[in-house]
């Protein structure tokens, strides 16, 4: 065979290509790289869903604390510090929101029904059996506008300034440093001087947006103590405030979508309002003080049997619980993540030692 037969041959057999033992040895290298790849991303994919619905429970939980503690802290309080409050809303005591001498805050345990409040069921915006709830009252919770002057004769108080927000049928708190009255606005004027008017009467519904009717006020005289036959009146100082009052309950109940949420109920349309997606229970309890002695453990609702401002022993701190759940399929087993948080409350207008 000649020289150059051979040297073809020899390039023949070099541009051959791969043998099938090649190509599979090389698919398979490939396979395992991409494998590898892919449960890579996989993993970071299933990291990141993680991350992100860790992130959007603590943020549930931190709207949660921050709503319901704001409340706690300013229970009972007015923003003129005045100690005893006149309540001169007609049938205060028939109306949850309105029934300030039952307990500006007041507790329910677990399965224990808040009556004319919210139902425990199994309903869109019903309370859930195992969750607690908490009711609110204050008139501390906005800033004030300052009082010019009062006339109790015609129960129209000046105001500081025309743009003070009030209209016919808002309840707010009216408070100097004597004392503080809850009263319905029955007409109010933002031309000329700034000015409400809270004479006696007054039921309506006549604020937009809210279809409950307005009780009005039984008597046009606010000075404590509240008394509906004779008017007990007096003029409020200038320096005063008049602010909004507020009323809520907070309770754990079922959303539209077949989970639970963190809702609240307040006086203008009496409905159940969803505030924070992804709580499934709440516990609260209470520690009490007795005006010397503070109580050495926690107690839930139950174990308070009154919760008027004349109770020998009074709620001076709130300790509230959250579970919380993801929305997603994130946690071990491909089952939604679950926290319990914890957040305690001093009540800022309460005695403590």
């Amino acid at each position: 065979m000649s020289a150059r037969r051979t040297k073809n041959l020899s390039m023949l057999r070099r541009q051959a290509g791969f043998s099938l033992v090649e190509l599979m040895v090389a698919l398979l290298l490939g396979l395992v790289v991409i494998g590898g790849v892919v449960n890579i991303f996989l993993t970071n994919q299933q990291s990141s869903r993680s991350n992100e619905d860790l992130s959007r429970m603590q943020e549930s939980a931190r709207l949660s604390f921050e709503l319901m503690a704001r409340e706690a802290r300013q229970v009972g309080g007015n923003t003129c510090g005045a100690q005893v409050t006149a309540n001169v809303l007609n049938n205060a005591a028939a109306d949850w929101w309105a029934n300030w001498d039952a307990g500006a805050l007041q507790g329910f345990a677990a399965g224990v029904e808040a009556t004319g409040i919210v139902a425990i069921g199994t309903g869109v915006g019903e309370r859930t059996n195992d969750s607690a709830a908490l009711k609110i009252l204050s008139g501390g919770m906005f800033n004030g506008v300052p009082i010019a002057g009062h006339d109790a004769a015609t129960g129209v108080v000046t105001l500081s300034t025309v743009n003070h927000g009030f209209v016919a049928g808002n309840y707010v708190v009216i408070c100097d440093t004597e004392s503080a009255a809850i009263a319905q606005v029955t007409a109010a004027s933002a031309a000329g001087v700034g000015s409400i008017t809270h004479a006696a009467g007054g039921a309506s519904a006549a604020v937009p947006n809210v279809s409950t009717a307005r009780p009005g006020n039984c008597s046009i005289g606010i000075n404590f103590p509240t008394n509906c036959v004779t008017a007990n009146t007096r003029s409020f100082a200038a320096g005063g405030y008049v602010t909004r009052y507020s009323a809520n309950t907070w309770f754990v109940g079922n959303n539209d979508r077949g989970g639970r949420s963190l809702f609240r109920v307040g006086p203008d349309d009496l409905a159940p309002v969803e505030v924070v997606e992804g709580v499934i229970n709440m516990t609260i309890d209470y520690v009490t003080f007795n005006g010397t002695t503070m109580a050495n453990d926690w107690v839930d609702a139950a174990a308070i049997l009154d919760w008027s401002p004349a109770a020998a022993d009074q709620v001076v701190a709130v300790r509230l619980m959250l579970d919380l759940e993801s929305t997603g399929n994130t946690g071990t087993d491909q089952a939604p993540l679950r926290r319990q948080l914890i957040h305690v409350v001093n009540l800022r207008n309460r005695v403590t030692p």
